[in-house]
């Protein structure tokens, strides 16, 4: 199944450069058309979509009482959101969404506590393992959860399938890094990186901590791994003073260089078939822009052009299978963030209402933050 995804996307590319027919991500945003949807909750302080899967977009808002955030689950509409901030926790966030299962974290008596959510804040399961205090669940798939807990104080990468006592320590010992995280899981592959006070490597697992591969590729000092899906994994890693996005298919040798010409700094954060989203950052403003890549550096597509011109500065943070993006904007001297959503869409049409604006494609298409994650470049 990997790596039939991963010839896919080799052919999807092969095709459209062989034909000329465009696909979705093709170098500039007149070649790709979106539909913006602003999920911002009414009453909300401001908010913030940090994951999407199977019709689904999570993240977090903040209460207009208490000012703390919440985890919200929507489904494609801000009318639509659900509160899952669960019982006897002031506050929550949702970091991933797929398959009907929603995760994040929701901090009590001043620790962290990984959560798992099936839609209602009354379904939430904390699945810190027994005996442990803090715990941090940063992504979702195919019914297994991963991120990272602290035995004996250093934090560890932890993959859970639904429960606490399903929980398997990720630490690959045998690198000599003293912490380990886990960001992503899908289709029995799961990354994220280890650290130390110097460096970050990106790694990938296939369920077991002897499986890490150490992703960090030649000419980077250092590297970080956010999403995987179809057997590519995204992230980003420092060269120079720069931080670039990146691709890989399994090793660091097949590492893909994202980085759009012209942008200061780059990252991916999140892959589904065959195309990648995160963020550049522009070099006049230096306002980070949502981007959207199709496999290479030459088919990005600068997302943020989709957003009224109030909205100074955008993050894309997930993708989904049929191509819809989640992400948040921002604009300067107006408060928080709002939480956004991308739609591919075929019509030219103005949707009118809300903060919606379309981008026009000449062929047919073809769906196959300041940098706010870990940075590399503190």
């Amino acid at each position: 199944m990997i790596r039939d995804s991963a010839k896919l996307c080799d052919l999807v590319r092969l095709g459209a450069a062989l034909s000329g027919v465009a696909v979705l991500a093709v170098a500039s945003p007149s070649a790709a058309q979106f539909v913006v949807t602003d999920l911002h909750p009414s009453g909300s302080l401001s908010s913030l979509a940090a994951g999407i899967g199977d019709g689904q977009q999570v993240g977090y808002g903040n209460d207009p009482s208490s000012g703390l955030p919440h985890a919200l689950l929507w489904t494609g509409s801000p009318d639509s959101v659900v509160d899952l901030n669960p019982s006897g926790f002031d506050s929550s966030e949702a970091t991933g969404a797929s398959g009907g299962q929603q995760v994040g974290f929701a901090p009590t008596r001043g620790y962290l506590r990984a959560m798992l959510w099936t839609g209602t804040p009354a379904s939430a399961v904390d699945l810190t393992p027994a005996g442990f205090l803090t715990s941090i669940a940063y992504g979702v798939g195919d019914g297994q959860q991963v991120g990272s807990y602290q035995p004996g104080g250093a934090e560890h990468a932890v993959l859970w399938a639904g429960t606490p006592e399903s929980a398997i320590d990720l630490h690959p010992a045998q690198l000599h890094f003293p912490w380990s995280r886990a960001m992503g899981v899908g289709d029995g592959q799961q990354v994220g990186f280890v650290m130390n006070p110097r460096t970050l490597h990106a790694l990938l697992w296939t369920g077991a901590p002897e499986s890490a591969v150490d992703l960090n590729p030649a000419g980077f000092s250092t590297s970080a791994a956010y999403g995987v899906s179809g057997g590519q994994q995204v992230g980003s890693g420092l060269t120079g003073a720069s931080e670039h996005a990146l691709l890989w298919t399994g090793t660091a040798e097949s590492v893909v260089d994202l980085h759009p010409a012209g942008y200061r700094h780059s990252r991916a954060l999140g892959v589904a078939g065959c195309q990648q989203v995160g963020l550049a950052v522009d070099p006049t403003t230096t306002n980070n822009h949502a981007m959207l890549w199709t496999g290479t550096a030459d088919s990005a597509v600068d997302l943020h052009s989709f957003l009224p011109p109030v909205w100074t500065m955008s993050v894309a943070t997930g993708i989904d299978a049929d191509g819809n993006i989640v992400g948040w904007a921002c604009c300067d001297g107006a408060g928080g963030g709002h939480a956004m959503l991308w739609t591919p869409s075929i019509a030219a049409d103005d949707t009118g209402g809300g903060d919606t604006r379309t981008g026009h494609t000449g062929g047919h298409r073809h769906r196959p933050h300041r940098m706010t994650s870990t940075s590399l470049m503190q």
